[in-house]
């Protein structure tokens, strides 16, 4: 009910939009696909590669791994594999509602999302030749003990 809300709601925006000033709602609209069309194969991969893992991996397997009863190694596993993995923001959420809808724990996907969006083992090297070795990693080991932080007061909102 709340989509179609929103739905309705943009429909009759950009309606206003097209009447205030067509050639700007026109403008604005081709920019829109030009960047639906840039993110569309990287979603699209990822979406992939969430069917393939929740094909391969039932709901009690992915409980196992990083179910609420794994604690803190499930966390610590979830953080590791979120720090590793290169995945935008826009795709890591709705993997994130999958993971938790067949059986992950809300604290290890917190930790998850929050390690995947603050730390990044994969740009290291990158981050390393702008901002130096010193400063990249002291920066992606606090990022990554915020992480578990970050889940501990998830878990506190959860319990509430």
């Amino acid at each position: 009910m709340d989509t179609l809300i929103l739905y309705i709601g943009a429909i009759v925006l950009f309606a206003v939009s097209a009447l205030k000033d067509r050639e700007k709602t026109g403008k604005a609209f081709m920019k829109g696909l030009k960047a639906l069309e840039g993110i569309l194969p990287q979603f699209l991969a990822v979406l992939v590669f969430v069917a393939i893992i929740l094909a391969v991996f039932d709901a009690e397997m992915i409980s196992r791994f990083i179910g609420e009863k794994t604690g803190i190694i499930g966390s610590l596993a979830a953080g590791l594999l979120g720090a590793v993995t290169l995945i935008p923001g826009f795709v890591a959420f709705p993997m994130a509602g999958e993971l938790l809808r067949n059986g992950a724990g809300t604290v290890q996907i917190a930790t998850f999302v929050s390690s995947l969006m603050m730390v990044g083992i994969v740009t290291l090297p990158m981050e390393i030749k702008y901002f130096g070795k010193r400063a990249a990693i002291a920066r992606n080991s606090f990022a990554f003990i915020f992480s578990f932080i970050a889940a501990v007061f998830v878990a506190w909102a959860v319990a509430l």
